[in-house]
């Protein structure tokens, strides 16, 4: 049978060089707190059991991770002190009472491992006669990491921290990861005998792998340097968000998504892009946006926790944020759709037009220059340009609603509260404050007057008051 497999994940550091008033493991990575990713590997891996260990700023890093992960057996520990990667696993044995099998050791400022590996990993762990396997890699420098100490016939026989290594130790090209998979029975009874002797004066995790050896073979699986990198300032993070950045846009590519210029494209975990969907330069896609088939989305777009449904176009430039587009719509250019915006099958939201709370149906148009604000607008409708729906009297706000197949003209302002009946017609220039009948026309406008010969008149004057030079 196979063993049973839980993980640990250290989410405690303070995270000193971020410079940041938030905890370190909650700064986002394409769209989520780094730690997620993390936890999400675990995840994958079948874990049975996670635990957040959490330190600094404890109770955000919980509510923010309970929230990504509602109905995952997630729980939390606390290091109450900082007393080292030791002392912190030793928090979580509280929340794994009972547990027997396998232990994922893992840290939440280290987004980059893939499942793959950590599979490697684990089946590694499982086959070996030891109580321990644990990554290793070779970085272009080894300078600042544990080096991997081995014996005769290339056993393992402990970690070396660099501040506490000789000279010759410091040469050593192999170092440690940090990440183990470790049989729970014996990681207790290890931790116990840690001791602070070393030059931070703290309890290291690594001090576990020279009693492992002593027990039984040491397995190592070795894993790329960039893979096994952690975060520790804005500049490292923004360099791993560029190789998950990198590892998301290849995977939407290979199920036939055609990014125009992949290096200028940023699309968060979590979104979803349907098959034969083109998506131009310098685009965004943030906070699980679902993109459908045979979409276009144009240079420059931004779309954040929105839905464009299939065979639909988003032109260049348009920004939509918590916004429905139905399929075979079109969108911009330089549009921006607001919240609460829903677009039905075949609507057209032209250039500069914006939406707020505004549910536009079927086949209707606001080709250009509008905004539609806290509107209910009808199926097969035309929004003339400059028309404005003023849905706030300085207090509140007010609901328009259009019926089915209602024309409104140029320049026109739609003062809320109002209906406007099925069919009926809004003259362009007026200002409309009350309701409009089904199949009606309702012009608002002062009555025209022409004055004959007015301009020649004005300039006769004009140059009466003309100062001489």
């Amino acid at each position: 049978m196979t063993q049973p497999l839980a993980a640990v994940v250290l989410c405690a550091g303070k995270g000193t060089r971020m410079k940041s008033e938030m905890a370190k493991v909650l700064h986002p990575l394409l769209g989520r707190p780094m730690a997620w990713h993390v936890l999400s590997r675990a995840f994958e891996l079948g874990a049975q059991q996670v635990v957040a260990v959490v330190g600094h700023q404890g109770d955000a890093v919980k509510a923010s991770l309970s929230a990504l992960f509602p109905q995952l057996p997630l729980s939390f520990a606390v290091q109450a002190q900082q007393r080292g990667t030791g002392d912190a696993v030793a928090s979580a044995r509280g929340a794994l009472t009972g547990f027997h099998g396998a232990v994922l050791i893992l840290y939440g400022d280290v987004p980059l491992l893939t499942t793959e590996t950590l599979k490697r990993l684990v089946s590694a762990y499982r086959a070996a006669k030891g109580p321990l396997a644990m990554i290793s890699c070779r970085p272009p420098s080894p300078k600042g990491y544990g080096r991997v100490l081995r014996g005769p016939g290339h056993v393992v026989q402990g970690i070396v921290e660099e501040k506490d290594a000789t000279p010759e130790q410091r040469l050593i090209p192999e170092v440690n990861a940090g990440i183990y998979c470790v049989d729970a029975k014996f990681l207790w009874g290890a931790l116990e005998q840690l001791t602070p002797a070393n030059a931070q004066g703290e309890l290291y995790l690594t001090d576990i792998v020279a009693l492992a050896a002593k027990q039984g073979e040491v397995t190592v699986v070795e894993a790329g340097h960039v893979e096994t990198a952690g975060v520790n300032d804005r500049a490292e993070l923004a360099e791993r968000a560029e190789v998950l950045r990198q590892r998301v846009n290849a995977r939407h590519m290979r199920a036939g998504v055609t990014l125009v210029h992949p290096a200028s494209t940023f699309i968060d975990e979590g979104v979803e892009i349907g098959p034969d969907t083109l998506i131009g330069p310098n685009v965004a896609l943030h906070d699980d946006c679902e993109i459908g088939s045979g979409v276009v989305i144009g240079q420059g777009a931004v779309l954040t926790h929105s839905m464009v449904g299939d065979g639909s176009e988003v032109k260049p430039y348009s920004v939509l944020e918590d916004a429905v587009v139905g399929v075979k719509c079109h969108v911009g250019p330089f549009a921006r759709l607001r919240p609460g915006t829903r677009l039905d099958e075949g609507v057209h939201v032209g250039n500069f037009v914006e939406t707020k709370k505004a549910h536009l149906r079927k086949g209707t148009k606001a080709s250009h220059l509008s905004y539609l604000g806290d509107a209910e607008i009808g199926a097969n409708c035309n929004i003339g340009a400059g028309t404005i729906t003023c849905n706030y009297d300085g207090v509140n706000k007010h609901l328009t609603t259009l019926g089915d197949g209602v024309f409104i003209g140029s320049d026109t302002q739609l003062v809320a509260p109002v209906t406007v009946g099925d069919g009926a017609f809004v003259a362009a220039g007026s200002t409309i404050v009350e309701d409009v009948p089904k199949g009606a026309l309702a012009l608002s406008r002062a009555q025209q007057v022409n004055k004959e010969g007015w301009a020649e008149r004005r300039k006769k004057v004009l140059d009466g008051m003309k100062q001489p030079k």
